[in-house]
């Protein structure tokens, strides 16, 4: 069932032998990255209103990309989950995850703009003024401004 913020994406993994030196390395990648739900891993890609800065940088990269992650690192992949956030992503991999990424599906890419346009760009994040007063010390009374 699709909603306004998820949609479902297939993936598929494949391995690569690679030989380094005197050992065989197994180097897995996403083999193909599709909407529905017809390949072996089915993801659910669900968008949140925090990490619309996040999809916004990511559209207006030159290539956008989706990012899968899957497991820990050092064992077989099994993907569990798939965010259009780098920062997301970001995180994931500072939890020793292992993370794939995929081009974004052009149809991913245009539901993503509209979701942004319905929910809003995520407000820049500046300064917060304090309250007027707050962090200052009282002031003393003076002749002008007896209290």
């Amino acid at each position: 069932m699709t909603s306004d913020n998820t949609r479902p994406l297939s993936v598929a993994l494949a391995a690569q032998e690679k030989q380094v030196g005197k050992f065989r390395l197994r180097q897995w990648r996403i083999d193909s990255l599709t909407l529905g739900e017809q390949g072996p891993y089915t993801l659910w890609l669900q968008l949140t209103m925090t990490e619309r800065a996040a999809y916004r940088f990511n559209l207006t990269s030159t290539a956008p990309r989706l990012f899968v992650r899957a497991g820990f690192s050092g064992e077989d992949p099994v993907p569990d989950a798939i965010s259009a956030s780098q920062d997301v992503a970001a995180g994931w991999m500072d939890g020793e995850q292992q993370v794939f990424e995929a081009p974004m599906p052009m149809a991913i890419q245009i539901w993503l703009e509209g979701y942004l346009a319905r929910h809003g760009e995520a407000p820049v994040e500046g300064r917060k003024k304090k309250r007027k007063g707050a962090g200052r010390a009282k002031e003393l009374p003076t002749k002008e401004n007896p209290q």
